[in-house]
Protein backbone atom coordinates (compact mmCIF):
# COMPACT_ATOMS: atom_id res chain seq x y z
CA UNK A 1 0.00 0.00 0.00
CA UNK A 2 1.04 3.73 -0.39
CA UNK A 3 2.43 5.68 2.30
CA UNK A 4 -0.57 7.04 2.17
CA UNK A 5 -2.38 4.81 2.01
CA UNK A 6 -1.42 3.33 5.15
CA UNK A 7 -1.19 6.71 7.07
CA UNK A 8 -4.96 7.55 6.54
CA UNK A 9 -5.90 3.95 7.31
CA UNK A 10 -4.04 3.85 10.44
CA UNK A 11 -5.75 7.04 11.66
CA UNK A 12 -8.90 6.12 10.46
CA UNK A 13 -8.58 2.75 12.68
CA UNK A 14 -7.11 4.75 15.53
CA UNK A 15 -10.30 6.94 14.96
CA UNK A 16 -12.85 4.73 14.23
CA UNK A 17 -11.78 2.52 17.56
CA UNK A 18 -12.00 5.77 20.03
CA UNK A 19 -15.32 5.83 18.24
CA UNK A 20 -16.33 2.61 19.13
CA UNK A 21 -15.30 2.52 22.77
CA UNK A 22 -17.30 5.89 23.28
CA UNK A 23 -20.00 3.79 20.82
CA UNK A 24 -19.71 1.25 23.50
CA UNK A 25 -20.44 3.20 26.82
CA UNK A 26 -23.30 4.61 24.69
CA UNK A 27 -25.32 1.49 23.81
CA UNK A 28 -23.93 -1.12 26.50
CA UNK A 29 -24.13 1.48 29.34
CA UNK A 30 -26.23 4.83 28.73
CA UNK A 31 -29.19 4.15 26.05
CA UNK A 32 -30.05 0.65 27.87
CA UNK A 33 -30.41 1.83 31.35
CA UNK A 34 -31.69 5.32 30.63
CA UNK A 35 -34.03 4.88 27.93
CA UNK A 36 -36.72 1.82 27.45
CA UNK A 37 -36.15 -0.91 25.07
CA UNK A 38 -39.36 0.55 22.81
CA UNK A 39 -37.73 4.20 22.81
CA UNK A 40 -33.80 2.76 21.78
CA UNK A 41 -35.36 0.88 19.29
CA UNK A 42 -37.29 4.17 17.80
CA UNK A 43 -33.79 5.71 17.68
CA UNK A 44 -32.12 3.17 15.59
CA UNK A 45 -35.27 2.52 13.18
CA UNK A 46 -35.48 6.36 12.43
CA UNK A 47 -31.32 6.74 11.40
CA UNK A 48 -31.92 3.48 9.30
CA UNK A 49 -34.86 4.80 7.49
CA UNK A 50 -33.27 8.39 6.99
CA UNK A 51 -29.98 5.87 5.62
CA UNK A 52 -32.14 4.60 3.51
CA UNK A 53 -34.13 7.54 2.45
CA UNK A 54 -30.38 9.26 1.85
CA UNK A 55 -29.46 6.20 -0.65
CA UNK A 56 -32.54 6.32 -2.34
CA UNK A 57 -31.84 10.14 -2.59
CA UNK A 58 -28.25 9.80 -3.71
CA UNK A 59 -29.26 8.45 -7.38
CA UNK A 60 -25.79 6.26 -7.11
CA UNK A 61 -24.12 9.40 -6.92
CA UNK A 62 -21.34 8.77 -3.90
CA UNK A 63 -19.83 5.48 -5.36
CA UNK A 64 -19.90 7.74 -9.03
CA UNK A 65 -17.09 10.16 -7.08
CA UNK A 66 -14.92 7.60 -5.95
CA UNK A 67 -14.87 6.14 -9.65
CA UNK A 68 -14.55 9.37 -11.91
CA UNK A 69 -13.22 12.18 -9.77
CA UNK A 70 -9.90 10.99 -11.10
CA UNK A 71 -11.04 12.52 -14.79
CA UNK A 72 -11.90 15.29 -13.02
CA UNK A 73 -9.28 16.18 -10.30
CA UNK A 74 -8.11 19.69 -11.28
CA UNK A 75 -7.52 22.01 -8.52
CA UNK A 76 -6.31 24.79 -10.35
CA UNK A 77 -9.73 24.24 -11.99
CA UNK A 78 -11.92 24.20 -8.96
CA UNK A 79 -12.39 20.32 -9.82
CA UNK A 80 -13.96 20.62 -13.53
CA UNK A 81 -17.14 21.91 -11.48
CA UNK A 82 -17.34 18.49 -9.99
CA UNK A 83 -18.59 19.20 -6.65
CA UNK A 84 -21.92 20.83 -8.02
CA UNK A 85 -22.28 17.96 -10.15
CA UNK A 86 -22.17 15.90 -7.04
CA UNK A 87 -24.51 17.74 -4.74
CA UNK A 88 -27.17 19.11 -7.61
CA UNK A 89 -28.14 15.78 -9.02
CA UNK A 90 -28.99 14.23 -5.29
CA UNK A 91 -30.93 17.26 -4.47
CA UNK A 92 -33.25 16.99 -6.76
CA UNK A 93 -33.44 13.37 -5.74
CA UNK A 94 -34.17 14.11 -2.48
CA UNK A 95 -37.12 15.65 -3.52
CA UNK A 96 -38.52 13.30 -5.31
CA UNK A 97 -38.21 10.87 -2.90
CA UNK A 98 -39.50 13.24 0.12
CA UNK A 99 -42.70 13.46 -2.30
CA UNK A 100 -42.99 9.54 -2.18
CA UNK A 101 -42.21 9.66 1.59
CA UNK A 102 -45.47 11.51 2.04
CA UNK A 103 -47.40 10.08 -0.30
CA UNK A 104 -47.23 6.93 1.03
CA UNK A 105 -47.55 7.70 4.94
CA UNK A 106 -51.00 6.29 4.76
CA UNK A 107 -48.89 2.43 4.14
CA UNK A 108 -46.48 3.10 6.68
CA UNK A 109 -48.94 3.96 9.31
CA UNK A 110 -50.83 1.10 8.68
CA UNK A 111 -48.15 -1.37 8.64
CA UNK A 112 -46.66 0.01 12.32
CA UNK A 113 -49.84 1.17 14.00
CA UNK A 114 -50.63 -1.87 15.71
CA UNK A 115 -47.16 -2.71 16.80
CA UNK A 116 -45.21 -0.14 16.65
CA UNK A 117 -47.27 3.11 16.70
CA UNK A 118 -44.68 5.22 18.17
CA UNK A 119 -42.88 5.30 14.78
CA UNK A 120 -45.70 7.20 13.30
CA UNK A 121 -45.49 9.99 16.34
CA UNK A 122 -41.58 10.75 14.66
CA UNK A 123 -42.76 10.06 11.08
CA UNK A 124 -41.77 13.90 9.83
CA UNK A 125 -38.41 13.90 11.88
CA UNK A 126 -36.69 11.59 9.26
CA UNK A 127 -37.39 13.86 6.60
CA UNK A 128 -34.78 16.37 7.66
CA UNK A 129 -32.73 13.52 9.34
CA UNK A 130 -32.46 11.96 5.92
CA UNK A 131 -31.39 15.33 4.40
CA UNK A 132 -28.73 15.68 6.55
CA UNK A 133 -27.35 12.29 6.06
CA UNK A 134 -27.41 12.56 2.49
CA UNK A 135 -25.22 15.54 2.97
CA UNK A 136 -22.69 13.58 5.45
CA UNK A 137 -22.31 10.91 2.60
CA UNK A 138 -21.88 13.51 -0.31
CA UNK A 139 -18.95 15.55 1.26
CA UNK A 140 -17.27 12.41 2.94
CA UNK A 141 -17.43 10.40 -0.73
CA UNK A 142 -16.14 14.48 -2.09
CA UNK A 143 -13.55 14.34 0.55
CA UNK A 144 -12.47 10.26 0.09
CA UNK A 145 -11.59 11.03 -3.39
CA UNK A 146 -9.70 13.69 -2.36
CA UNK A 147 -7.71 11.40 -0.02
CA UNK A 148 -8.97 13.20 3.12
CA UNK A 149 -10.68 11.05 5.17
CA UNK A 150 -9.45 11.90 8.82
CA UNK A 151 -12.00 14.62 9.54
CA UNK A 152 -14.93 13.00 8.35
CA UNK A 153 -13.67 9.96 10.49
CA UNK A 154 -13.33 11.91 13.37
CA UNK A 155 -16.61 13.70 13.22
CA UNK A 156 -18.45 10.91 12.68
CA UNK A 157 -17.40 7.92 15.00
CA UNK A 158 -16.01 10.46 17.89
CA UNK A 159 -17.57 14.12 17.85
CA UNK A 160 -21.39 12.30 16.85
CA UNK A 161 -20.55 10.03 19.57
CA UNK A 162 -19.39 12.61 22.45
CA UNK A 163 -22.49 14.55 21.83
CA UNK A 164 -24.88 11.87 21.93
CA UNK A 165 -23.42 10.98 25.65
CA UNK A 166 -24.11 14.29 26.30
CA UNK A 167 -27.47 14.60 25.51
CA UNK A 168 -28.19 10.93 26.64
CA UNK A 169 -26.76 12.34 30.29
CA UNK A 170 -28.95 15.62 30.12
CA UNK A 171 -32.02 13.06 28.97
CA UNK A 172 -30.86 10.97 31.72
CA UNK A 173 -31.40 14.15 34.67
CA UNK A 174 -34.54 14.62 33.39
CA UNK A 175 -34.12 18.08 31.93
CA UNK A 176 -35.35 17.37 28.40
CA UNK A 177 -38.44 15.18 27.29
CA UNK A 178 -38.20 12.39 25.00
CA UNK A 179 -39.36 14.06 22.54
CA UNK A 180 -36.61 16.79 22.75
CA UNK A 181 -33.83 14.38 23.15
CA UNK A 182 -35.27 12.59 19.66
CA UNK A 183 -34.87 16.65 18.32
CA UNK A 184 -31.68 17.39 19.77
CA UNK A 185 -30.51 13.78 18.19
CA UNK A 186 -31.31 15.38 14.79
CA UNK A 187 -30.03 17.96 15.22
CA UNK A 188 -26.42 16.28 16.09
CA UNK A 189 -26.34 14.72 12.62
CA UNK A 190 -26.41 18.81 11.19
CA UNK A 191 -23.40 19.40 12.98
CA UNK A 192 -21.34 16.23 11.04
CA UNK A 193 -22.33 18.10 7.86
CA UNK A 194 -21.55 21.72 8.42
CA UNK A 195 -18.23 20.34 9.63
CA UNK A 196 -17.25 18.91 6.55
CA UNK A 197 -18.25 21.88 4.52
CA UNK A 198 -16.22 23.79 6.74
CA UNK A 199 -13.16 21.49 6.02
CA UNK A 200 -13.60 21.21 2.73
CA UNK A 201 -13.64 25.48 2.58
CA UNK A 202 -10.80 25.07 4.99
CA UNK A 203 -9.20 23.01 2.46
CA UNK A 204 -9.88 25.55 -0.50
CA UNK A 205 -11.52 23.03 -2.51
CA UNK A 206 -15.08 23.89 -1.83
CA UNK A 207 -15.80 24.40 -5.18
CA UNK A 208 -19.73 24.75 -5.91
CA UNK A 209 -19.86 27.12 -8.84
CA UNK A 210 -20.91 25.36 -11.77
CA UNK A 211 -18.27 24.07 -14.84
CA UNK A 212 -19.59 22.70 -17.79
CA UNK A 213 -15.46 22.17 -20.04
CA UNK A 214 -14.82 18.71 -18.84
CA UNK A 215 -18.56 17.69 -19.29
CA UNK A 216 -18.46 18.72 -23.09
CA UNK A 217 -15.17 16.63 -23.54
CA UNK A 218 -15.84 13.90 -21.11
CA UNK A 219 -18.60 11.16 -21.69
CA UNK A 220 -21.13 12.17 -19.11
CA UNK A 221 -23.87 9.76 -20.56
CA UNK A 222 -21.38 7.23 -19.09
CA UNK A 223 -20.84 8.68 -15.70
CA UNK A 224 -24.81 8.87 -15.71
CA UNK A 225 -25.34 5.44 -16.98
CA UNK A 226 -22.16 4.15 -14.44
CA UNK A 227 -24.59 6.27 -11.58
CA UNK A 228 -27.73 4.76 -12.42
CA UNK A 229 -26.23 0.89 -12.03
CA UNK A 230 -24.59 1.90 -8.66
CA UNK A 231 -27.76 3.59 -7.77
CA UNK A 232 -29.88 0.24 -8.64
CA UNK A 233 -26.92 -1.50 -6.28
CA UNK A 234 -27.12 0.77 -3.36
CA UNK A 235 -31.07 0.17 -3.25
CA UNK A 236 -30.24 -3.63 -3.27
CA UNK A 237 -27.11 -2.66 -0.88
CA UNK A 238 -29.28 -0.85 1.49
CA UNK A 239 -32.28 -3.81 1.90
CA UNK A 240 -29.53 -6.52 2.57
CA UNK A 241 -28.43 -4.23 5.07
CA UNK A 242 -31.59 -2.70 6.80
CA UNK A 243 -34.47 -4.66 5.77
CA UNK A 244 -33.77 -6.83 9.64
CA UNK A 245 -34.29 -3.88 11.32
CA UNK A 246 -37.76 -2.31 9.32
CA UNK A 247 -39.31 -5.86 10.03
CA UNK A 248 -38.18 -6.52 13.40
CA UNK A 249 -39.57 -3.00 13.94
CA UNK A 250 -43.34 -4.24 12.59
CA UNK A 251 -43.49 -6.89 15.04
CA UNK A 252 -41.79 -5.00 17.91
CA UNK A 253 -39.75 -1.89 18.57
CA UNK A 254 -38.70 -3.10 21.75
CA UNK A 255 -37.27 -6.13 19.65
CA UNK A 256 -35.43 -4.14 17.53
CA UNK A 257 -33.87 -2.03 20.72
CA UNK A 258 -32.47 -4.84 21.65
CA UNK A 259 -31.13 -6.15 17.87
CA UNK A 260 -29.63 -2.98 17.45
CA UNK A 261 -27.89 -3.24 20.38
CA UNK A 262 -26.32 -6.85 19.51
CA UNK A 263 -25.91 -5.51 16.24
CA UNK A 264 -23.82 -2.38 17.10
CA UNK A 265 -21.39 -4.83 19.82
CA UNK A 266 -20.44 -6.40 16.79
CA UNK A 267 -19.52 -3.11 14.89
CA UNK A 268 -15.88 -3.35 16.30
CA UNK A 269 -15.48 -6.49 13.92
CA UNK A 270 -15.82 -4.21 10.74
CA UNK A 271 -13.76 -0.95 12.27
CA UNK A 272 -10.53 -2.08 10.70
CA UNK A 273 -12.27 -3.06 7.13
CA UNK A 274 -14.27 0.20 7.17
CA UNK A 275 -11.50 2.44 7.82
CA UNK A 276 -9.49 0.69 4.91
CA UNK A 277 -11.81 1.18 2.69
CA UNK A 278 -12.13 4.85 2.59
CA UNK A 279 -9.11 5.48 1.28
CA UNK A 280 -8.56 2.07 -0.90
CA UNK A 281 -11.70 3.15 -3.48
CA UNK A 282 -9.92 6.05 -4.65
CA UNK A 283 -6.51 3.38 -4.61
CA UNK A 284 -8.19 1.07 -6.47
CA UNK A 285 -10.07 3.39 -9.07
CA UNK A 286 -6.47 4.48 -9.92
CA UNK A 287 -5.69 1.22 -10.39
CA UNK A 288 -8.37 0.42 -12.98
CA UNK A 289 -6.84 3.72 -14.83
CA UNK A 290 -3.42 2.60 -14.86
CA UNK A 291 -4.35 -1.03 -15.93
CA UNK A 292 -2.55 -2.05 -12.91
CA UNK A 293 -3.49 -5.25 -11.94
CA UNK A 294 -0.35 -6.14 -9.92
CA UNK A 295 -0.75 -3.81 -7.88
CA UNK A 296 -4.64 -4.18 -7.58
CA UNK A 297 -3.33 -8.27 -6.69
CA UNK A 298 -1.36 -6.63 -4.17
CA UNK A 299 -3.58 -4.48 -2.23
CA UNK A 300 -6.21 -6.74 -2.56
CA UNK A 301 -4.43 -9.40 -0.59
CA UNK A 302 -2.87 -7.21 2.09
CA UNK A 303 -6.47 -5.41 3.38
CA UNK A 304 -7.78 -8.81 3.83
CA UNK A 305 -4.62 -9.68 5.56
CA UNK A 306 -5.20 -6.90 7.90
CA UNK A 307 -8.93 -7.32 7.98
CA UNK A 308 -8.54 -10.96 9.32
CA UNK A 309 -5.51 -10.18 11.97
CA UNK A 310 -7.93 -7.63 13.71
CA UNK A 311 -11.23 -8.77 12.72
CA UNK A 312 -10.65 -12.16 14.26
CA UNK A 313 -8.93 -10.99 17.12
CA UNK A 314 -11.95 -8.70 18.36
CA UNK A 315 -14.43 -11.06 17.47
CA UNK A 316 -12.58 -13.63 20.12
CA UNK A 317 -12.53 -10.55 22.33
CA UNK A 318 -16.29 -10.04 22.25
CA UNK A 319 -17.31 -13.78 22.38
CA UNK A 320 -15.29 -14.72 24.81
CA UNK A 321 -16.78 -11.92 27.07
CA UNK A 322 -20.21 -11.63 25.84
CA UNK A 323 -21.74 -12.53 29.31
CA UNK A 324 -19.49 -9.92 31.19
CA UNK A 325 -20.55 -7.44 28.33
CA UNK A 326 -24.68 -8.37 28.86
CA UNK A 327 -24.21 -8.06 32.46
CA UNK A 328 -24.08 -4.10 32.30
CA UNK A 329 -27.41 -4.34 30.20
CA UNK A 330 -30.61 -4.75 31.50
CA UNK A 331 -31.83 -8.85 31.70
CA UNK A 332 -33.87 -8.31 28.43
CA UNK A 333 -31.48 -7.74 26.61
CA UNK A 334 -29.47 -11.17 26.75
CA UNK A 335 -31.73 -12.41 24.40
CA UNK A 336 -30.02 -11.23 21.45
CA UNK A 337 -26.90 -13.80 22.71
CA UNK A 338 -26.85 -15.84 19.42
CA UNK A 339 -27.53 -12.71 17.70
CA UNK A 340 -24.09 -11.26 18.37
CA UNK A 341 -22.75 -14.73 17.16
CA UNK A 342 -24.80 -15.03 13.46
CA UNK A 343 -24.15 -11.30 12.75
CA UNK A 344 -20.19 -12.06 14.02
CA UNK A 345 -19.80 -14.74 11.72
CA UNK A 346 -20.94 -12.54 8.78
CA UNK A 347 -19.18 -9.85 9.28
CA UNK A 348 -15.92 -12.13 9.26
CA UNK A 349 -17.17 -13.61 6.30
CA UNK A 350 -17.53 -9.75 4.57
CA UNK A 351 -13.87 -9.02 5.61
CA UNK A 352 -12.26 -12.19 4.48
CA UNK A 353 -13.04 -11.36 1.18
CA UNK A 354 -11.66 -7.98 1.27
CA UNK A 355 -12.39 -5.86 -1.16
CA UNK A 356 -14.30 -7.99 -3.90
CA UNK A 357 -17.26 -5.44 -4.03
CA UNK A 358 -14.96 -2.47 -4.60
CA UNK A 359 -13.14 -4.19 -7.42
CA UNK A 360 -16.40 -5.11 -8.98
CA UNK A 361 -18.42 -2.13 -8.51
CA UNK A 362 -15.51 0.24 -9.93
CA UNK A 363 -14.44 -1.90 -12.83
CA UNK A 364 -16.46 -1.95 -16.64
CA UNK A 365 -18.56 -5.04 -15.56
CA UNK A 366 -19.78 -2.83 -12.33
CA UNK A 367 -23.39 -4.27 -14.28
CA UNK A 368 -22.57 -7.63 -13.02
CA UNK A 369 -22.38 -6.41 -9.34
CA UNK A 370 -25.60 -5.00 -9.64
CA UNK A 371 -27.42 -8.39 -10.72
CA UNK A 372 -25.63 -10.29 -7.50
CA UNK A 373 -27.09 -7.34 -5.09
CA UNK A 374 -30.55 -7.40 -6.80
CA UNK A 375 -31.01 -11.18 -6.32
CA UNK A 376 -29.33 -11.15 -3.09
CA UNK A 377 -31.97 -8.18 -1.95
CA UNK A 378 -34.76 -10.90 -3.01
CA UNK A 379 -33.21 -13.40 -0.74
CA UNK A 380 -32.62 -11.28 2.10
CA UNK A 381 -36.32 -10.24 2.29
CA UNK A 382 -37.45 -13.78 1.36
CA UNK A 383 -35.17 -14.93 4.40
CA UNK A 384 -35.89 -11.87 6.89
CA UNK A 385 -39.98 -12.83 6.03
CA UNK A 386 -39.40 -16.41 6.65
CA UNK A 387 -37.02 -16.97 9.76
CA UNK A 388 -38.42 -13.90 11.85
CA UNK A 389 -41.92 -14.89 12.45
CA UNK A 390 -39.98 -18.60 13.62
CA UNK A 391 -37.31 -17.36 15.80
CA UNK A 392 -37.41 -13.49 16.04
CA UNK A 393 -34.34 -11.45 16.27
CA UNK A 394 -32.35 -14.83 16.00
CA UNK A 395 -34.05 -15.12 13.11
CA UNK A 396 -33.05 -11.56 11.37
CA UNK A 397 -29.88 -12.39 12.49
CA UNK A 398 -29.31 -15.68 10.87
CA UNK A 399 -31.11 -14.06 7.73
CA UNK A 400 -28.77 -11.35 7.57
CA UNK A 401 -25.66 -14.01 7.79
CA UNK A 402 -26.81 -16.28 4.94
CA UNK A 403 -26.98 -12.66 2.57
CA UNK A 404 -23.61 -11.59 3.51
CA UNK A 405 -22.26 -15.00 2.80
CA UNK A 406 -23.79 -15.76 -0.82
CA UNK A 407 -23.16 -11.95 -2.01
CA UNK A 408 -19.50 -12.59 -0.63
CA UNK A 409 -18.89 -15.65 -2.31
CA UNK A 410 -20.44 -14.77 -5.35
CA UNK A 411 -18.45 -11.46 -5.81
CA UNK A 412 -15.35 -13.34 -4.64
CA UNK A 413 -15.56 -16.37 -7.47
CA UNK A 414 -16.75 -13.91 -10.29
CA UNK A 415 -13.36 -11.60 -9.80
CA UNK A 416 -11.10 -14.64 -9.49
CA UNK A 417 -12.87 -16.04 -12.82
CA UNK A 418 -12.61 -12.76 -14.63
CA UNK A 419 -9.83 -10.87 -13.15
CA UNK A 420 -7.60 -13.97 -12.15
CA UNK A 421 -7.11 -12.43 -8.85
CA UNK A 422 -7.87 -13.74 -5.07
CA UNK A 423 -7.66 -12.30 -1.58
CA UNK A 424 -6.37 -15.20 0.45
CA UNK A 425 -2.88 -16.86 1.28
CA UNK A 426 -1.69 -19.25 3.83
CA UNK A 427 -1.55 -16.59 6.40
CA UNK A 428 -5.19 -16.64 5.65
CA UNK A 429 -5.20 -20.24 6.93
CA UNK A 430 -2.75 -19.73 10.01
CA UNK A 431 -4.78 -16.51 11.22
CA UNK A 432 -8.21 -18.83 11.58
CA UNK A 433 -5.84 -21.00 13.68
CA UNK A 434 -4.38 -18.70 15.54
CA UNK A 435 -8.19 -17.29 16.55
CA UNK A 436 -9.46 -21.10 16.92
CA UNK A 437 -7.08 -21.57 19.47
CA UNK A 438 -7.04 -18.24 21.45
CA UNK A 439 -11.09 -19.07 21.72
CA UNK A 440 -10.28 -22.16 22.82
CA UNK A 441 -7.71 -20.82 25.85
CA UNK A 442 -10.27 -18.42 26.87
CA UNK A 443 -13.04 -21.22 27.67
CA UNK A 444 -10.50 -22.46 29.99
CA UNK A 445 -10.44 -19.50 32.46
CA UNK A 446 -12.51 -20.11 35.12
CA UNK A 447 -14.91 -17.45 36.20
CA UNK A 448 -12.98 -15.09 38.18
CA UNK A 449 -16.21 -13.46 40.33
CA UNK A 450 -15.97 -10.11 39.77
CA UNK A 451 -17.05 -9.00 35.85
CA UNK A 452 -14.27 -6.18 35.81
CA UNK A 453 -12.09 -8.62 36.70
CA UNK A 454 -12.72 -10.92 34.36
CA UNK A 455 -13.50 -9.23 31.61
CA UNK A 456 -9.92 -7.40 31.91
CA UNK A 457 -7.92 -10.69 32.78
CA UNK A 458 -9.50 -12.73 30.21
CA UNK A 459 -9.01 -10.22 27.39
CA UNK A 460 -5.34 -9.94 28.56
CA UNK A 461 -4.54 -13.29 28.07
CA UNK A 462 -6.57 -13.86 24.51
CA UNK A 463 -4.54 -10.82 23.13
CA UNK A 464 -1.13 -12.30 24.75
CA UNK A 465 -1.61 -15.75 22.99
CA UNK A 466 -3.35 -13.98 19.61
CA UNK A 467 -0.77 -11.66 19.39
CA UNK A 468 2.37 -13.62 20.49
CA UNK A 469 1.75 -16.18 17.67
CA UNK A 470 0.71 -13.66 15.06
CA UNK A 471 4.25 -12.55 14.98
CA UNK A 472 6.34 -15.68 15.55
CA UNK A 473 4.46 -17.22 13.01
CA UNK A 474 4.73 -14.02 10.65
CA UNK A 475 1.27 -14.20 9.25
CA UNK A 476 1.79 -10.50 8.24
CA UNK A 477 5.53 -9.42 7.88
CA UNK A 478 4.86 -5.79 7.49
CA UNK A 479 3.15 -5.61 11.09
CA UNK A 480 6.21 -7.25 12.18
CA UNK A 481 8.87 -4.56 10.66
CA UNK A 482 6.07 -1.87 11.68
CA UNK A 483 6.55 -2.98 15.44
CA UNK A 484 10.42 -3.18 14.93
CA UNK A 485 10.59 0.51 14.15
CA UNK A 486 8.39 0.98 16.36
CA UNK A 487 10.37 -0.23 18.61
CA UNK A 488 13.34 1.30 17.37
CA UNK A 489 12.51 4.73 17.52
CA UNK A 490 11.15 4.36 21.23
CA UNK A 491 14.44 3.55 22.57
CA UNK A 492 16.24 6.06 20.49
CA UNK A 493 14.31 8.76 22.59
Amino acid sequence: MSKTLQREGIWNTIISYAGIGIGYVNTILLFPNFLDEEQVGLTRLLITISTMFAQFSALGFVNMSVRYFPYFRNKEQKHNGFLFLLLSVPMLGFAVVTALFLLFKPVVVNHYQENSSLLINYYYFIIPLALFTLLFELFQAYLRSLYKTIVSSFTKDILLRVLTSALIAVFAFGLISFQQFVLLYIALFSVLSFVLVAYALWLKQLFIRPSFKQLRTFPLQEMLYYGFFTFMGNISVTIITSIDQVMIASYSLADNGIYTTAFFMTSAIIIPARSIYKIASPQVADFWKDKNMQGMEKLYKNITTINLVLGLLIFVGIWANIDNLFSFMPESYRQGKYVVLFLSMARIIDMATGINGIILATSEKYRWDLLFNMVLAGLTIWTNSYFIPLYGMNGAALASMISYVLINLSRLFFVQYHYHIQPFTVSSLLITAIAAAALGVSYLIPDLGNVFLDLIVRSLIITAIYGSLTLSLKVYPELNLWLLNLVKKLLKR
